[in-house]
């Protein structure tokens, strides 16, 4: 579930349906005053007590006590839970529900199929002497590397998966969502053939797509899952289920465009390492990252698109707040041939001389322009200027001074440009607007949500809350969906394994979950933090409860209903005098 996407749709439901509107195609609703009044359809009785509030936009019965906004209606007169109130809801306006819902038995049932698939493959690639086996032996690959990651084979037939996989009873439908077949009329067949398969393991340990390198000739070269309800390349890299306890005690992660990179280096020593999926590197692939180390080597190919594609990934890298360095592969090798014939401590010798931010992309413009000739020169000083402008101060001071020494361009002439053209108002961060978004992730849970949680990762004593307020507690979309996590984890130690604990976390929540983290509650304290918050938990419940009697008040007839009446003020009353303890 993306919880972000399910806030803003629940918002778009309650902005465009008119709960007179949804409530009066069932029941029977007469004006009176400013209200609409009709018979209660969740109790019998003959005179109406059931209110209707188009200002407020909810609804109330006097007689049985039901109240609730067009949601809650929808859940109670249809049977239906949250979820299939907003897909009624929504389809009958018009709204678009992608990738607002997927329960985690929808998602175990995706994983389940996909794991199914690698041991399919994975058996394959065993079974006997095949293409497969013999191209991963020729590029230098032992079958335990291969163990290691799940390395499987797809024969050249045409249904081969197809048919052990509804010898499982497993339906085509599932099979085309995660792109495992592919259909033509009537007819079904394997999306892979004749390629050697890479399964794409998540940081939790689930299958959640594959990678196919064709053997022989044909195109495309790499063929990857389409995407689905478990698999978004955006938001995960290759070998990083194996490698991320090697990238934090490393503090580094060395980052290659290819699953074959991934798996080279990694037998031959270099195990901090990872991959993207076939796309340049997006900011949700950087902030993963980012859970294990902020140092990231950029090891691209050497030609011309690998090149671009560093320039590409380190702006991202920079503006998520990571120290970003490109390695420059000799001899035009990719990073697999370059091990293969040099060996792991030239690689190493590599990953020492690569280039720090300003140098690869100050070198990058340079190499565009004829530094003899006085008109380029005074055009790449125009596009460094504009990279100058892109970093911070503290860099950018640096920099100027390293870039007089290096073009014989006086500092005064490139601070001039630098000043007159720049400065901060100018800086556009390559993704400003998810740099926004995220900014406020922290803030999207309510304070007192994001002190239970870090209690919670300090002493597990604090994971159980008093019963009177444990289904309450949380009440924002994410601060729930990461209580579930706390709650549902199986390791009793504490402190919690936080990385552990955001793998099981989608990004929308692993994302303020870092920001909780980094929270400080004062050593000594904790135990009178939690009382503190539980206090204010119950008050706030009572608080609520007290201004749902006051609107059931406000829309009450005096003479129709005065015994309800006076039975909500005593209510009130009681509350009020709680509130105040």
């Amino acid at each position: 579930m993306n919880t972000r996407n399910q806030v803003n749709i629940v918002d778009e439901i309650k902005s465009r349906c008119n709960i007179v509107d949804v409530i009066g195609r069932v029941v029977p609703l007469k004006k009176s005053g400013s209200n609409y009044k009709g018979i209660c359809p969740f109790h019998n009785e003959k005179t109406p007590s059931f209110v209707v509030s188009e200002t407020k936009q909810i609804f109330t019965c006097f007689g049985c006590g039901a109240t609730g906004d067009v949601l809650a209606f929808t859940e109670r007169y249809y049977n239906l839970d949250f979820r299939g109130a907003v897909e009624m809801l929504a389809g009958e306006y018009g709204i678009d529900l992608e990738g607002a819902f997927r329960s985690s038995h929808d998602k175990d049932e995706l994983y389940e199929i996909n794991r199914q698939a690698a041991r399919f493959f994975y058996s394959e690639m065993r079974r006997s002497t095949n293409p497969g086996y013999t191209y991963m032996k020729n590029r230098g690959i032992s079958e335990a590397t291969m163990n290691e990651f799940g390395i499987g084979y797809a024969d050249g037939e045409w249904d081969s998966l197809y048919r052990f996989l509804r010898s499982k009873d497993i339906s085509e439908k599932k099979m085309l969502e995660l792109g495992l077949i592919s259909r033509s009329k009537d007819r079904y067949f394997d999306k892979f053939r004749n390629r050697v398969i890479f399964p794409i393991i998540n940081t939790a340990g689930k299958v959640i797509g594959f990678g196919g390198r064709i053997i022989g000739d044909g195109e495309p070269k790499y063929l990857n899952s389409q995407e689905s309800g478990v698999f978004q390349k955006k938001n995960n890299l290759y070998g990083l289920n194996l490698t991320r306890k090697d990238v934090s005690r490393e503090d580094a992660i060395v980052l290659v465009e290819g699953y074959m990179d991934v798996v080279s280096l990694y037998q031959s020593g270099i195990r901090n390492v990872s991959a993207s999926l076939g796309t340049a590197l997006t900011s949700n692939q950087a902030r993963l990252i980012k859970r294990y180390t902020r140092n990231v080597i950029l090891s691209y190919d050497a030609d011309q698109a690998g090149q671009n594609a560093a320039m590409r990934g380190i702006d991202i890298l920079y503006e998520e707040g990571c120290r970003a360095k490109v390695l420059k592969v000799t001899d035009g090798k990719d990073p697999d041939e370059f091990i293969k014939s040099k060996g792991r401590n030239a690689f190493r010798e590599l990953i020492d001389s690569a280039l720090p931010f300003g140098d690869f992309k100050l070198g990058f413009a340079r190499a565009k322009y004829d530094m003899t000739d006085e008109q380029q020169r005074i055009d790449f000083l125009r596009e460094a200027v504009g990279i100058l402008q892109s970093m911070k101060p503290v860099e950018a001071d640096y920099y100027i001074k390293k870039l007089a020494q290096d073009t014989g361009i006086s500092e005064g002439a490139i601070r001039f440009e630098y000043s007159g053209n720049n400065s901060q108002e100018k800086r556009t961060p390559v993704n400003a607007a998810e740099n926004s978004n995220r900014a406020e992730a922290g803030t999207e849970i309510p304070l007192i949500e994001q002190d239970l949680i870090k209690l919670m990762l300090i002493d597990s004593r604090f994971v159980q809350l008093p019963e009177d307020i444990s289904d309450s507690a949380f009440e924002s979309v994410i601060g729930a969906a990461i209580y579930k996590v706390i709650k549902d984890s199986d390791n009793e130690e504490r402190p919690l394994d936080i990385n552990r604990l955001k793998d099981m976390m989608d990004e929308d929540a692993a994302e303020a979950f870092e920001v909780i983290t980094g929270k400080v509650i004062p050593a000594g304290r904790e135990d009178i933090m939690f009382r503190d918050c539980i206090g204010r938990l119950r008050k706030n419940k009572l608080k609520k409860k007290e201004s749902e009697i006051i609107t059931r008040l406000s829309m009450a007839d005096e003479e129709e209903n005065s015994d309800e009446i006076v039975k909500l003020t005593k209510q009130l009353m009681d509350i009020q005098k709680q509130i105040m303890k």
